[in-house]
């Protein structure tokens, strides 16, 4: 446990959860808290949560890095990336027969891949994405303490990662099961936290955090009357255990922060801008809520607050 509570101020901790490119939202609310200049002592981050948080924590400004989101997405990595290729698949939009016919190759191509290796993307696509936007440092070098989260596919069991190497960690971190091959830690075989943890609220907890603020970027769970082939029974059940995931963790958190998300496949990187937006509009309505939790922290209101409640004890 880091020593978080020296002084007489409450500490605030930020849990981020996974949700593929939904996680982008992420960036919309730390820009409020930056900008509010709310102080955040401990983040912990699983998936893509763990993306955006260790990019933080290591001293990117969310503005720098939804500027790397849009290097990236605009790249000619990203277009023949399958990520990519899922997305189109999934586009809801009009595609050319040319764009159809290359999004069913590919896609055939990864399914293919995936029958014979222990992940549908090639890491080297994960790895770049990784070194794009974070560092080459030590968890314990970041400007703020992190955590990441991970299981241990051997073991079964939940891994926070609290040292060494920054990348390595979120690798083992969006490491999805099927998706992306375990990263392997001598005798452990790490895949993506949100197996166990899919907001690591205790966690932060555990980290001597006062307050916890979670921010919560699943899809909406639906109510559904029809199950009429083996993949929608398939996804109802994980959506049904993700959800029962996501409230025991949150069971743990002072204010969660819900961007409106919606139903967002988390493949759809195409969206980032209405994510981070929506990342913004959130946590901008929580704002009394987070300052309340912590009445002690006093240096974060501005003037305008002062001047228009008065001096808060």
């Amino acid at each position: 446990m880091i020593g978080l509570t020296k002084n007489k101020e409450k500490s605030i901790g930020l849990a981020l959860g996974g949700g593929g490119a939904r996680g982008l939202a992420h960036i919309g609310v730390l820009k409020v808290l930056e900008r509010e200049k709310i102080p955040i002592q401990i983040i912990a981050g699983t998936s893509m949560g763990a993306l955006v948080g260790a990019t933080f924590a290591s001293g990117v400004p969310p503005e720098e890095l939804e500027k790397k989101v849009e290097e990236y997405l605009n790249s000619p990595k990203f277009q023949v990336s399958a990520v990519r290729a899922i997305e189109e698949a999934q586009s809801r939009g009009e595609l050319s027969l040319g764009r159809k016919i290359q999004s069913f190759i590919r896609n055939r191509y990864f399914l293919v891949h995936a029958m014979f290796k222990p992940g549908l993307f090639p890491p080297e696509e994960l790895r770049e994405i990784i070194e794009h936007f974070i560092p080459d440092v030590q968890i314990e070098e970041t400007q703020i303490p992190f955590r990441a989260m991970a299981t241990d596919l051997v073991r079964g069991t939940q891994i926070v990662l609290s040292s060494g190497s920054l990348r390595q960690a979120v690798m083992a971190s969006c490491a999805v099961p099927g998706a992306i091959a375990p990263v392997k830690d001598e005798d452990r075989l790490l895949s993506d936290g949100g197996v166990i943890c899919l907001i690591p609220c205790s966690v932060v907890r555990k980290e001597g955090a006062d307050v916890v603020i979670a921010v919560s970027v699943d899809r909406d769970i639906c109510t559904e009357s029809e199950f009429t082939t083996a993949v929608r029974i398939y996804q109802r059940i994980n959506d049904i255990m993700c959800a029962r995931l996501k409230d025991y963790e949150l069971a743990e958190a002072d204010v969660v922060i819900t961007p409106r998300v919606g139903s967002l496949h988390w493949s759809e990187f195409s969206q980032a801008l209405m994510l981070v937006e929506a990342g913004e509009k959130a946590a901008e309505e929580k704002l009394d809520l987070i300052r309340s939790a912590a009445p002690k922290s006093k240096r974060w209101f501005t003037l305008k607050d002062i001047f228009k409640h008065g001096p808060r004890d």
